[in-house]
């Protein structure tokens, strides 16, 4: 899941992250999506792969998940499983510091 990471860090022109969410069927094809534009689509079937395959391993070892949750430092991928295939929520986290009482 170092996708991020590299994207962020590497040459390629990314200087924000994406918000949106996008649904993948069990083979991995993108089906639909509110991501960006300007955020590659092959990234987008990347990530949506890569949640498939730990969705699918889970259920192997008989431990499914219902829901997956990978923090960053400054973004949030969550993922629901949907019949084989999933929902991905791409969240960047605030750079403002919480207004929330601890």
């Amino acid at each position: 899941m170092g996708l991020i990471k590299k994207q962020a860090a590497g040459s390629s022109g990314l200087h924000r992250l994406p918000s949106g969410a996008f649904t993948v069927d069990a083979q991995g094809n993108l089906v639909s999506s509110t991501v960006p534009q300007w955020f590659p689509e092959a990234s987008v079937v990347q990530i949506g792969q890569q949640i498939l395959a730990v969705f699918k391993g889970a259920a192997g070892i008989r431990l499914p998940f219902a829901e997956l949750k990978v923090q960053y430092e400054t973004f949030v991928i969550t993922a629901r499983e949907m019949r084989g295939g999933a929902i991905i929520f791409l969240s960047p986290k605030s750079a403002a510091p919480s207004l929330a009482p601890s």
